[in-house]
């Protein structure tokens, strides 16, 4: 996976999921990870617009987006994306980023 990142996956019996993807990465990689998370948020707006909203207020998926710049001698930054959704919307995420 591209820029030392890792994805994790948690579905229950119901299909309802989350997908969280992290990546450390050196000051000069952060824009190419940020445009790859440009590049997934803009696909889930494309893919089921108007449906952004917490699971629990009847919406279809949802984000979390964190970073944090770690000063541990070197620097060092960790964006950490978390998706969640529906059945429909983790079968389409799979689809498209997973088993691409």
């Amino acid at each position: 996976v591209p820029h030392g990142e890792r994805v994790v996956r948690h579905e229950d019996a119901q299909g309802v999921g989350t997908f969280d993807a992290m990546a450390s990465v050196r000051p000069d990689q952060v824009a190419a990870v940020r445009t790859e998370i440009v590049q997934v948020l803009e696909w889930a707006h494309s893919a089921f617009p108007g449906l952004q909203a917490p699971l629990d207020d009847g919406g279809e998926w949802d984000f979390n987006l964190q970073e944090q710049e770690e000063d541990a001698g070197d620097r060092w930054y960790t964006l950490t994306l978390s998706m969640g959704g529906s059945p429909q919307f983790c079968a389409a995420f799979r689809q498209q980023f997973i088993y691409a």
